[in-house]
């Protein structure tokens, strides 16, 4: 009897002891470990995603679309609950366009997760998520996309992996283009199936801009450039297109091309927007505004007549002719339209350093134009009191000083627009709203201007250095330039820049072109390399825009 009631007592004294031990647990699971637990739960409910807000696009002059962005996903692998890697990988390959073994290491990789693919379509990623792979997601993402491929390429740029700018308006105008994330919550039943979609903070996309580029006449001056590069191999080209009655930019080509989509293995070099970021001695173009200072300040006419001897000194520098010849009589017009070393340095020998160093300043250059495209180089022009012995002999000349293709556009613009110098313009409107216009400022006279576009008629008649070029119905106007290319303190004698820049029609201007081609091989000359290029793009330009013969 008594050992039964000892039994009763020691199995009472466990039960006791066990319903202590599961009111202790419960009070220390409640009371103490309460709220780190329900955290847990609802980690294990819940999920936060980022919904990515989609780049503004970039369009062209007509509204239509050169870069935008859209939906995308971002395939992911959990490897430890894919089941079969080796078939899951054969089935992913051919609908992700991508070698099955690489994506066989995604899957099979030693942590807990690993990318699959970026920035695949939203038709792509549902075929995925049809398959219904164990340990294959989702998660959303954006991608930039190009209708209308890899036209003005520099130009657009290029975004990253972050949809960040990398390059060219994307990296310039990003604060603009660039959209917000949003975040959402996905809430989860205990078998881990979403019940609710619940939004944390909306996404915001970022704003459009439109430019006010052509893109016929973009692709055009394109092609033109590829013909350049086949024909000639140079280190780059670049054309630019504008109307020079509001330097509206129609077209900024560049060459060689290059695919923003795959930087890969591109040349940093050629990311780069040669209208505004390459820099050159200009040479023969340069002319033009030394003959337009000594106009404006009422030293010669263009009927002023020049002895010119083969040669000419300045301090220790001898400038010669790029061709030989024995002394000769000629024109201030005939100097411009045969290219004359000799005739250009004489000129500017008469309006002396100051004079023309304050003409430089006056059509800008030394500075940026202010075209609205990133990191814009201003050139470099010498100060007046850096001038030497015998930098008159070289700065009338288009030696001795750098410019930009955009520079030399926007001088040449004035001259075509009746004397009256404008900023550039590259963006039309933003979000719809106009990007407000710049009136521009007069540098010479509309007479001076005028005498000027007569001038440079004759640089295209016959005996011009570029009487080869013609475009039926149109009267044509312009300058060629071939110069030496600087290194090391002293000219290059294999390496040029060869360069022409011209309007049409020439006594009432619609159209300006300038074709820049660095060191081209087996011709040098900008009236046979680049003149050529302009006559193709202006042919097919004028009539394209409605311009009428003239």
């Amino acid at each position: 009897m008594r050992t039964t009631e000892r039994r009763i007592g020691l199995l009472f004294a466990g039960f006791l002891l066990c319903f202590l031990v599961v009111v202790g647990r419960a009070a220390w699971l409640q009371g103490v470990q309460g709220a780190q637990l329900a955290s847990e739960a609802a980690y294990q409910q819940t999920e936060v995603v980022t919904v990515p807000g989609l780049r503004g696009s970039v369009l062209d002059r007509h509204g239509n679309p050169l870069a935008v962005s859209e939906d995308a996903a971002t395939i992911f692998a959990t490897p430890y609950q894919v089941k079969d890697p080796v078939a899951a990988a054969a089935k992913l390959a051919p609908i992700l366009e991508k070698d099955g073994d690489e994506i066989l290491r995604s899957l099979t990789g030693g942590s807990g997760f690993s990318y699959v693919a970026h920035k695949v379509d939203m038709p792509t990623a549902a075929r995925i998520a049809r398959l219904e792979l164990a340990g294959i997601g989702q998660l959303p993402d954006s991608r930039r996309t190009y209708p209308q491929g890899q036209l003005a390429a520099q130009v657009i740029g290029a975004v990253g992996a972050e949809s960040q700018g990398l390059t060219g308006l994307e990296a310039g105008r990003d604060s603009v283009l660039r959209g917000t994330d949003g975040e959402r919550r996905i809430v989860k039943d205990a078998l881990g199936e979403p019940i609710r979609l619940e939004t944390v903070t909306e996404a915001s996309d970022g704003r459009d801009i439109q430019l006010t580029l052509d893109p016929a006449i973009e692709s055009k001056a394109e092609r033109v450039l590829a013909e350049v590069g086949a024909a000639y191999s140079p280190k780059g080209a670049t054309a630019i297109v504008v109307d020079p009655r509001n330097l509206r930019v129609l077209a900024m080509a560049n060459w060689p091309p290059v695919d923003p989509t795959d930087l890969t293995d591109v040349d940093p070099e050629n990311l780069i927007n040669r209208a505004t970021g390459f820099t050159h001695e200009p040479g023969s173009t340069f002319k033009a505004f030394t003959i337009a200072a000594a106009l404006e300040e009422k030293l010669v006419t263009p009927e002023s007549l020049f002895t010119l001897p083969p040669a000419i000194q300045v301090a220790d520098r001898t400038i010669e002719e790029s061709h030989a010849r024995g002394t000769v009589t000629m024109s201030v017009a005939e100097i411009l339209a045969h290219s004359s070393n000799v005739g250009a340095v004489t000129v500017g020998l008469q309006l002396g350093g100051e004079r023309f160093s304050r003409w430089i300043g006056r059509f800008g250059f030394g500075r940026p134009t202010g075209v609205q495209f990133p990191a814009e180089e201003r050139g470099i022009v010498p100060a007046l009191d850096e001038y030497s012995g015998s930098t008159m002999g070289n700065l009338p000349l288009g030696q001795g000083l750098s410019v930009t293709p955009m520079q030399m556009v926007a001088g040449y613009a004035a001259i075509a627009a009746g004397g009256v110098l404008r900023r550039p313009q590259l963006i039309e409107a933003v979000d719809g709203e106009p990007v407000p216009k710049p009136s521009g400022h007069r540098v010479i006279s509309a007479s001076v201007a005028a005498d000027l576009r007569t001038m440079l008629e004759g640089v295209l008649a016959p005996g011009g250095t570029a009487s080869e070029v013609s475009v039926p119905g149109y009267t044509l106007a312009g300058k060629t330039g071939t110069a030496e290319v600087a290194e090391d303190g002293v000219y290059s004698e294999t390496k040029y820049v060869a360069s022409f820049i011209g309007f049409a029609p020439a006594r009432d201007p619609r159209l300006l072109v300038a074709v820049t081609v660095d060191q081209p091989q087996g011709d040098i000359y900008g009236g046979s390399v680049a003149a050529p290029a302009f006559g193709k793009i202006a042919a097919f330009a004028l009539p394209y825009l409605g311009v009428p013969p003239g």
